[in-house]
């Protein structure tokens, strides 16, 4: 069957060992990793056949996670980082480079080489590190950006350096690579320049045409034909096939469907992901590691030590303060795929001998594997770093931090911290948001909401947010850990808080009864609690029968684990308050001209005398008016709000004229009020 039976094998391999992985709690790219040592032509056994194929297929691996990665990522998301980036990479590379040189010139090894070793090095892994921040559940912070951000530029630099390490015997004489050089810094600038206009004018066109045809399976199709066909035009003029796909996701992710794109690769790009990585195992040669294995660990720790302290002085450099220096720095250590094609191209122009292209591979593999290790362990270290070390002060935005007192914080700026934020502001009630993703941090500052930016499980940011002082804590954070820690900091620094928190998972209920939180929102319960509500609304059921249906599933629901009655107190209020409109049967009818009841008031029109009901509001012109008086005039064009009896609200519906031109139905009529109070 050859590839096929190769990848079959290899997916199998692979699930096993992940599992593994899986039990004992470490990431799933190790679980690949091992699954191509395990299948590679060095291990003997089993061994695939076609390693030449599946290293084909890997890069289509790498494609497709760079193409989600720009379908993730705007331009304007990398906008914060663009100095580190653009300015600190090129940096990071010079010096990397020379700890190369340095080490090389140590081992004994001529200048050249120690040069072509300095820039292996250089690089690190965009594949191995966004699959670790998806894993730990880092995207979107901005240390996950500043390392992003560098990675791009790394990218972009594989090009030149493409271009001048075969060329270091003629480095002395320019005219031998400044018009190779120049030449492929035209060609990235024409490229750019031209898919800023096919994103802008063409792609937009295009699928807008496709989803028109009704075709999951074709819009699929067209999502991975731009994506892989960018690539493989950069390519074909000489840049990065991965850096294409990426562009082409930054392009794609501007368009109207750039969300339904994303989400129907990712099952592609975890499949071809898992080959990427296998491969990387199958380079792995066990018996070349236990015969330089002195070298190998004396490399690999020369290398995790430098480039971790090189990147993480540079996010000081750049004024990055916090975690961020950790986390950029056990994040971006590992040496790079691209280091895998730079050494072929040392060994095919003779520049680097077989034995030192084996050793760079080696000690590449052994970062790869070592970079979830290490990266899992940077909250610990910045924990230990806040015990000892004196701690930096954060930057507070639109507030003071010692002046702030009596307010709310609001652990979480997503969408729903946003919408509370919204209301306190305009209850003017005192709020504070915290938050970790960047783009999030300034929509609330455009807002002119007061915001820090941090991990709210910090104590570091939770008094730089005034806990102390603060009356209520909000928590809309749905991962349990995260809100566990923070709950049980905010109450040891200030018992009497309040806290109302998101209840992400049925499970975790026992947990906040342990850290006594009451007030909690279960969003998934409450969303198929109200359609079942609607559902049986629609069927006919009375309001009073569906209420008497509905409710007790809440209340069975949080009295699990729990007899006290404090727990659903707050949701019988709420649901009481819900369900008043629909218990009174209130109904919505609109005023139209010739109307029997426009240009009187109330107290003349004597509306509950002759029909029966109540005139319990009445919308005009945007204005909601509430229990009008007696005095209230009607006029035409009013939404006019009334509970009663059906056949009292029959009796209503027969003054208003043309009746059957003039219904609103009461969804309608209550949506259109609400939106206006």
């Amino acid at each position: 069957m050859g590839i096929t039976s190769d990848i079959i094998v290899l997916v199998l391999t692979a699930f096993v060992c992940g599992l593994v992985m899986q039990r004992l709690k470490q990431p799933l790219i190790l679980g690949y990793i091992l699954a191509g040592i395990i299948l590679g032509p060095h291990t003997g056994g089993i061994t695939v056949a076609s390693i030449k194929d599946i290293e084909l297929l890997a890069e289509i691996g790498v494609a497709l996670l760079l193409f989600a990665l720009g379908l993730e990522f705007s331009y304007k998301d990398l906008l914060p980082v663009k100095w580190i980036a653009f300015l600190g990479t090129p940096l990071q590379i010079l010096l990397t480079i020379l700890l190369g040189f340095g080490i090389g010139r140590m081992l004994g090894w001529d200048t050249a080489t120690a040069i072509w070793f300095g820039a292996l090095i250089s690089l690190s892994s965009t594949m191995v590190l966004l699959k670790t921040l998806m894993n730990q559940g880092w995207m979107g912070t901005l240390s996950s950006k500043v390392m992003i951000g560098m990675l791009i530029v790394q990218d972009l630099a594989v090009v030149p350096m493409m271009i001048l390490l075969p060329l270091l015997k003629d480095i002395s004489h320019p005219g031998a690579w400044l018009p190779a050089l120049g030449l492929a810094l035209g060609k990235a600038a024409l490229f750019l320049a031209t898919m800023y206009f096919v994103g802008s004018k063409v792609l937009p066109v295009l699928l807008k045409r496709i989803v028109a045809l009704g075709s999951r399976e074709l819009f699929l199709l067209s999502v991975i034909t731009i994506g892989l066909g960018i690539g493989y035009a950069t390519y074909l003029v000489g840049l990065s096939f991965a850096f294409g796909a990426f562009i082409a996701g930054m392009v794609l992710t501007e368009s109207d469907y750039g969300h339904q794109a994303l989400s129907d690769v990712i099952p592609l790009r975890d499949l071809f992901g898992l080959l990427f990585f296998a491969s990387v195992g199958m380079l792995l040669d066990p018996k070349f590691l236990l015969e330089h294995l002195r070298e190998v660990l004396f490399l690999v720790f020369l290398v995790t030590v430098g480039k971790a302290a090189i990147f993480a002085g540079i996010s000081r450099l750049f004024h990055y303060g916090n975690v961020i220096p950790i986390a950029v720095g056990l994040g971006l250590f590992q040496i790079g795929e691209f280091t895998f094609v730079l050494a072929g191209i040392g060994v095919k122009s003779e520049a680097i001998s077989q034995d030192i292209y084996n050793l760079v591979l080696t000690t590449a593999v052994v970062t790869m594997l070592l970079t979830p290790l290490l990266s899992g362990q940077t909250a610990r270290i910045y924990a230990f770093k806040k015990r000892h070390m004196k701690r930096e002060p954060l930057q507070t935005i639109n507030f003071e931090s010692s002046e702030i007192k009596d307010h709310v914080v609001i652990a979480g700026g997503g969408r729903v911290g946003m919408q509370i934020a919204h209301i306190l502001h305009n209850l003017n009630i005192p709020f504070v948001i915290i938050e970790q993703n960047q783009r999030l941090v300034e929509m609330a500052k455009k807002a002119g909401f007061s915001v820090i930016f941090g991990d709210a499980s910090h104590e570091v940011v939770m008094e730089a947010a005034g806990i102390q002082r603060a009356i209520l804590l909000v928590v809309t954070i749905p991962a349990m850990v995260i809100a566990q820690t923070l709950i049980k900091g905010a109450s040891k620094v200030n018992p009497p808080l309040r806290v109302v928190a998101r209840l992400s998972d049925a499970e975790f209920l026992p947990e906040f009864q342990k850290l006594k939180v009451k007030n909690l929102v279960y969003p998934e319960f409450e969303a198929g609690l109200e359609m079942t509500r609607q559902a049986l609304l629609q069927l006919g059921l009375p309001v009073q029968e569906v209420h008497q249906y509905t409710e007790p599933l809440r209340q069975e629901f949080f009295q699990r684990g729990d007899e006290s009655e404090g727990l659903i107190q707050s949701y019988q209020t709420l649901a009481q308050l819900r369900t008043a409109e629909q218990s009174f049967d209130l109904e919505w009818r609109r005023m139209r001209e010739g109307c029997e009841l426009a240009g009187q008031t109330l107290a003349e029109a004597q509306i509950r005398v002759r029909t029966g009901v109540s005139v319990v509001g009445v919308l005009r012109n945007g204005h909601l008016e509430s229990n009008p008086g007696p005095d209230f005039r009607l006029q035409a064009g009013d939404m006019v709000a009334v509970i009663g009896s059906s056949q009292a609200r029959a009796s209503f519906n027969s003054l208003l004229a043309q009746e059957a031109d003039t219904d609103v139905s009461p969804s309608a009529g209550q949506a259109e009020a609400k939106a206006q109070v």
